[in-house]
């Protein structure tokens, strides 16, 4: 139960009595943005004391379940309840880390870039492998996921591709992941079996909520269309509903092919558009944002924050936190929460040894 008091809950419960007062009060509507953001505030701090009390109760019936089971030697009802526990364990240590995660962006969704880097069919494969690892990651989170724009390689894996990633702290998490990945395998395209090394880009952005203004001159955009070279059916493929969106000014060139109208593409490249250019806002005029560029380096050698050895022997190991595993294709079906928390909880100043334990 002394988790109760990590997350703080008296304060979050006196802190909505004092925005209900708020509410009650006529004069609140009068400011519709300011109105929205302390009615986000009042959502987020509900939600949290909401899981607090269904812990709570879970916590409090499963001992009850387990002193019954006890006293009856019901070997099997014990382990279940043990199991049952150790998920409320599990959703204990998920509200205290997002509790940690004190970013003005990271509850926001995330939009996904990888990118290929040199090496053309190797590193290709290795960047469609990646992608396959993020959309298995965010399945088991409970994350929706959706493919907005990609490139394919000409015999295979990808150039290029952006995702979203919708959920709840889906930035917060994934912002972990910027940086330089590096593979290391016998190649599947090598018919003398030889031993290749691929890299591929990832960065991370948040998705722009709608209280947030980016201005946009339509005058500094230059927009194109084009026919949707991936999946889609014959609607896609056979009309131009593809858009290819240039900010002129800035040269941030973003696009969509993913829907099946034109207008409905637009509208995800404009959204794109404005979490690029908002972020490019930060990067220059706030210094502690830089942190969020700090990994984007070349797609090379020495650079990498995280190397997957598929040969001679099998681990993987984030180069920042030290942390490795030996289940290389466990990794590669979506198994980086080890990763990413450890990496975030020396993000959030919690130290590398911390976060390797928590690991």
């Amino acid at each position: 139960m002394k988790s109760g008091a990590v997350f703080d809950v008296g304060a979050k419960v006196k802190r909505i009595e004092e925005i209900d007062k708020r509410i009650a009060d006529s004069a609140f509507w009068e400011v519709t943005e300011e109105a929205h953001g302390v009615l986000k505030e009042r959502t987020a701090l509900l939600d949290v004391v909401n899981q607090w009390q269904g812990i709570k109760k879970e916590l409090e019936d499963g001992a009850i379940l387990l002193q019954l089971a006890e006293e009856e030697e019901d070997e099997e009802e014990i382990e279940g309840v043990r199991r049952k526990l150790d998920q409320v364990e599990r959703q204990i240590r998920d509200i205290e880390f997002r509790e940690m995660l004190g970013g003005q962006h990271d509850p926001n969704n995330a939009i996904v870039n990888i990118n290929a880097g040199a090496g053309g069919t190797e590193a290709q494969d290795w960047a469609e492998m990646l992608l396959r690892m993020y959309l298995k990651w965010a399945e088991k989170k409970g994350y929706k996921s959706q493919i907005i724009d990609i490139l394919t390689g000409e015999e295979a894996g990808i150039k290029n591709v952006t995702f979203t990633v919708n959920g709840d702290y889906a930035y917060g998490y994934a912002k972990a992941e910027i940086g330089i990945h590096r593979l290391v395998r016998i190649s599947p395209f090598d018919t003398g079996r030889r031993r290749h090394t691929s890299f591929a880009s990832v960065f991370v952005y948040p998705e722009i909520s709608g209280e947030i203004m980016v201005e946009i001159d339509e005058a500094d955009l230059r927009t194109d269309t084009f026919r949707s070279s991936g999946a889609g059916g014959q609607h896609v493929n056979k009309t131009d509903s593809a858009v290819r969106i240039t900010h002129i000014p800035t040269g941030i060139v973003v696009q969509c092919q993913n829907e099946r109208s034109q207008h409905k593409n637009k509208a995800m490249a404009m959204k794109v558009l404005r979490s690029k250019l908002y972020e490019k806002e930060l990067q220059e005029k706030a210094e502690k944002e830089k942190e969020l560029y700090a990994n984007k380096k070349d797609i090379a050698w020495g650079s990498q924050i995280r190397s997957y050895i598929m040969h001679p022997y099998k681990m993987v190991k984030d180069h920042r936190t030290g942390v490795t595993v030996g289940d290389v294709e466990g990794v590669l079906d979506g198994g980086l929460d080890p990763f990413i928390e450890a990496y975030l909880w020396g993000y959030l100043g919690w130290g590398k040894g911390k976060g390797q334990e928590k690991a």
